[in-house]
């Protein structure tokens, strides 16, 4: 069974920094793409960043480009979105989601809230 536990989530004021973590058992992370998505109230789910399992090649939403940064620790099978210079905008439940081989694998979230 796969399985995705996001954590890292909390209230932070502007400007600051949180780290995001998504732990993936069931499945090798190396051989799949990651991405991690948000959505905050009222509004659709959106895609803050990705990585090709192809070449790990990046990509950014324009709203969090130069700000956030995704990675990976494949030793500990543990995806990251680590998020700088945070906004009252970027306030949303995040998710993590792997893809690969037909399949697409979604954790359940976790808030974070940005303050003014």
């Amino acid at each position: 069974e796969v399985q995705l536990q996001a954590s890292g989530g909390g209230l932070v004021q502007a400007g600051e920094s949180l780290r995001l973590s998504c732990a993936v058992s069931g499945i090798n992370l190396d051989d799949y793409s990651i991405g991690w998505f948000r959505q905050a109230p009222g509004k659709e789910r959106e895609g803050v960043s990705c990585m090709s399992s192809y070449d790990r090649s990046t990509f950014y939403g324009d709203s969090v480009k130069g700000r956030f940064a995704i990675s990976t620790d494949n030793a500990a099978n543990t995806m990251f979105l680590q998020m700088n210079s945070l906004k009252p905008e970027d306030t949303a439940v995040y998710y993590c989601n792997v893809r690969g081989f037909g399949h697409v694998y979604w954790g359940l979230g976790t808030q974070v809230t940005v303050s003014s």
